[in-house]
């Protein structure tokens, strides 16, 4: 049982009002989650906690951010950089069913177009696994490319998402460090899904202007996030005196290579960590008895 706390009634009471909006019934959040409908009242009376990764599905399904339900607000600054607004999945003004059908047409998009490629799916493809009409997709979105922008949102906040739900408990500055970079492996079917997005994101700004700003955005976040967790080991005088831009632009781009490798079948993630976990030991964190 949750110890009763201000902080877990708050959060109890932002996520029963994330629900609300969202117009979903709580049996329907909970079978979304897979979580029991028990469990998911107890959390929702502030009488059971919830855990990191029921955090993020909620926030998934309900469209908010976890840090939204968190601290009450998305550009709460944290254990993880805040995307601006623009990055973020845009706002609408309509109401909770549109809302959803929204949320349904982009997720579906982003599996089709993380497996299949973008050149290779049609808004077509987008409708018939939501099960609407091209014209409903086209309701929403007047092109294919504005549903690859609204998925890189999408993908930003899923990254945000998780590590705002698992890193804020962790206080050690290499366990931090490393949950970080783990959490962004190419692992499993959403962690996959996730890397070929931002592949794909590479290959179109690499030979088209019109995307780099939000690419540029979304991406900067993502290495203030890792500055941010290596400046806090140089604080704790684990981490060496070195720039921690600079090796945030060094394990960033460690990262960005070996899960190319991944996705291109010469790596495992597991040897892909494996890497990394070397490359901080070695590289960032102080060797025993060093001062520098």
């Amino acid at each position: 049982m949750a110890t009763s706390t201000p902080e877990n009634a708050q959060l109890a009471e932002r996520a029963r009002l994330s629900i609300q909006n969202s117009g979903l019934v709580q049996r329907e959040v909970a079978r979304h989650i897979g979580l029991d409908e028990t469990k998911l009242s107890k959390s929702l009376a502030g009488t059971r906690r919830f855990r990191p990764t029921e955090l993020t599905d909620l926030a998934d399904v309900t469209g908010v951010t976890v840090n939204w339900l968190m601290s009450g607000s998305d550009q709460t600054r944290g254990v993880s950089v805040p995307p601006p607004a623009m990055i973020l999945p845009t706002r609408h003004a309509e109401n909770s069913d549109q809302a959803q059908k929204r949320r349904a047409i982009i997720e579906s998009a982003w599996w089709l177009l993380a497996r299949r490629g973008y050149s290779s799916v049609r808004i077509a493809d987008i409708a018939a696994v939501c099960g609407v009409s091209t014209a409903s997709v086209h309701y929403y979105f007047s092109t294919k490319r504005e549903i690859f922008a609204e998925v890189l949102r999408y993908s930003v906040k899923l990254a945000f998402d998780r590590q705002i739900a698992e890193l804020h408990a962790i206080t050690e500055p290499v366990s931090r460090l490393k949950r970080l970079i783990e959490l962004q492996l190419p692992a499993g079917d959403r962690g996959r899904a996730e890397f070929s997005i931002w592949l794909q994101t590479w290959s179109y700004v690499a030979v088209d202007e019109s995307g780099k700003e939000n690419h540029a955005q979304g991406y900067r976040r993502w290495i203030q996030t890792v500055e941010d967790a290596i400046a806090f080991g140089q604080e704790e005088g684990v981490f060496v005196e070195v720039p921690s831009a600079d090796l945030a632009i060094e394990l960033t781009g460690l990262v960005d290579g070996l899960g190319i490798k991944v996705l291109t079948g010469m790596l495992t993630s597991d040897q892909m960590f494996r890497h990394i976990e070397n490359f901080i030991d070695r590289t960032i964190v102080k060797a025993k008895g060093s001062n520098k």
